[in-house]
């Protein structure tokens, strides 16, 4: 990183609990900064943003570029009613989250935005990063919520929209993405618009996903990566390529990005952050936004990047996506087929055991009391 140490000084703090920092100091003693010593002022230049580092004191500001500089870019004060409300869930993310902000004025060119970047107690930089962009509001909820519950931290803030951006920290967007996810919500059918999602490289992420099924789950448990062209019933991924070069409705989408229409969003309502603490939760918002009626569509000239891991990884977090599955099938299902379903994870899990992430994914698959041990906290 370039950046390996920053101590934020804050002017104020408003009602809101947002923050305004004066600017950020950073340690030129690490290793990665030494050339930096040498240098009287260094400038950082990102999309729509300009980062200016005074080697001599050690002091990093910010400024956005001026209206004038971006006249597709419109703003909005907290009364007026927005095109898109962007809700950003950040631990941790500090590594991420200056990328990500900085990405969003051209990818919303034409629209009224209200940014929000909802903290679930990160210890590193994150909030003084966030909180030092203009118009961006910062929300510490003080503990570690989960994603869904930061999500409904950021919705009952959000004010006024049309539509919803729910964002990783770890996403990067290309300019217009979220005007032509905004477009394509014209469809009053449509609820949900997904992005063409890509990883650093350019490489195509298979973001598309089926229902979960039991027919699904046992197909992906015995094949994983081998065999992608096995028909439908028996894989919840849509591994395709030809999907991903036309637009097209599916059930749901990995939800680094989506935008969700005002319709759907209230129609949803809040996410289930009592059972999803983290992972299923997009899977659970797709159902029930197609209970209402409305369709989830993936749009693929609206394309983003994602890198992965801003929120870390652990065996914890990765023994928690298995469970939320089967708490995902549980909610949607009755006798016998959640039993079954469960089973089909378990075999998942079996055949994948020389890992010690999948042996405590099948222990906790077989025993539901262990799942009150993994973030969240929960047994059912």
């Amino acid at each position: 990183m370039l950046v390996r140490k920053l101590r934020s000084f804050f002017a104020s703090e408003s009602e809101e609990n947002t923050t305004t920092a004066r600017g950020i100091r950073v340690d030129l003693k690490s290793r990665n900064n030494l050339w930096l010593g040498a240098l009287s002022r260094v400038w950082l230049i990102v999309p729509d943003r300009v980062f200016n580092l005074d080697a001599a004191t050690g002091q990093f500001g910010l400024a956005m570029l001026t209206e004038a500089a971006r006249p597709g870019q419109k703003t909005a004060n907290a009364d007026t009613v927005v095109d898109c409300a962007v809700v950003i869930v950040t631990y941790n993310s500090a590594e991420h989250i200056g990328a990500l902000l900085a990405s969003l004025p051209a990818a919303t060119e034409g629209l009224s935005v209200r940014c929000l970047v909802v903290d679930n107690g990160s210890v590193d930089a994150t909030v003084a990063i966030a909180s030092g962009i203009a118009g961006v509001i910062c929300i510490e909820t003080g503990s570690n919520l989960g994603y869904a519950g930061g999500v409904n931290v950021g919705r009952a803030r959000a004010g006024s929209y049309d539509s919803l951006l729910i964002l990783n920290p770890d996403v990067r967007l290309e300019p217009g993405c979220v005007t032509r996810l905004w477009t394509a919500l014209a469809d009053p059918d449509v609820g949900i618009a997904a992005p063409r999602m890509v990883d650093e490289s350019g490489e195509l992420f298979y973001s598309l996903r089926r229902e979960p099924s039991v027919s699904r789950a046992v197909g992906d448990a015995l094949f994983g990566t081998w065999f992608l062209s096995r028909p439908a019933w028996l894989s919840e991924f849509v591994r395709d390529p030809a999907s991903y070069s036309k637009r097209g409705t599916f059930d749901w989408a990995a939800g680094f990005a989506m935008l969700i229409s005002g319709a759907c969003d209230k129609a949803v309502g809040d996410w289930d952050a009592d059972r999803f603490f983290l992972y299923s939760e997009e899977t659970d918002v797709a159902a029930r936004a197609r209970d209402a009626g409305f369709r989830i569509d993936f749009i693929p000239d609206a394309s983003a990047y994602h890198r992965g891991g801003a929120s870390g990884r652990s065996e914890s977090l990765d023994v928690l996506a298995a469970v939320n599955r089967i708490r995902y099938y549980e909610k949607r299902h009755g006798l016998p087929w959640r039993v079954l379903f469960r089973f089909a994870v378990i075999l998942h899990e079996l055949l994948r055991c020389r890992e010690r992430a999948h042996r405590r994914a099948l222990v906790a698959a077989l025993r539901r009391s262990t799942w009150a041990g993994l973030p969240g906290g929960r047994t059912g």
